[in-house]
């Protein structure tokens, strides 16, 4: 009888333990495939953790701090709203940042107009805290003001507003760029906490 066909009781304690280690690796392979397919799956569909590749959100989010951005509720619950914190595709392919955080100013239909350094949205002059006083000026001449974001688009500027390359300078960002919502910083440690 092959030693494959042999109950343990038949087996001698080496075969024993060469068996038992197969079990133990193949048990163990299986729960690291499966370790990483439920990674993929949360990083897919759930939440992802990203590193910042601009300064363009200080003080809000420094250069480099890592944040961790939820892809639930725009999937299920609601479009993206003003004052969000976005993550989305770089519209300009820019291989140094592909990916891009910044704070949603306008939706699709309405219009952004940026007069003597403030934001004006619907004719409405914005109280934007998070800018921290810095004026926001016209970057691309191309772009005209008032400017009316089209439907299923949205206007995206950092809170630097004195250095950051946003909306103003390649104009509204397709929500078929939108990836996530960032809504935490979770390194450096001292800034840990949600994002507003």
């Amino acid at each position: 009888m092959p030693d494959s066909d042999k109950l343990p009781s038949e087996m001698n304690s080496e075969q024993r333990e060469e068996t038992s280690m197969t079990r133990w690796l193949i048990e163990t392979a299986l729960l690291v495939l499966l370790a990483f397919a439920l990674a993929q799956g949360i990083k897919a569909f759930v939440a992802q953790p990203f590193i910042v590749p601009t300064g363009s959100m200080i003080p809000t989010i420094e250069l480099r701090d890592y944040v961790l951005a939820e892809k639930l509720t725009y999937r299920f619950s609601r479009h993206p709203q003003y004052k969000d914190i976005v993550v989305f595709e770089n519209p300009t392919h820019d291989s140094a940042a592909p990916i891009l955080i910044k704070r949603l100013i306008a939706t699709g239909g309405q219009t952004v107009d940026l007069k003597d350094g403030a934001v004006y949205v619907d004719g409405k002059k914005l109280d934007e805290p998070y800018t921290h006083g810095k004026p926001s000026y016209p970057l691309n001449p191309a772009i005209k003001y008032p400017y009316t974001v089209p439907s299923g688009y949205y206007w995206m500027m950092g809170d630097n507003r004195t250095n950051s390359g946003d909306s103003r300078e390649f104009g509204a960002v397709s929500g078929d760029l939108i990836i996530a919502h960032a809504v935490w910083t979770y390194w450096p440690a001292k800034k840990f906490g949600r994002l507003e």
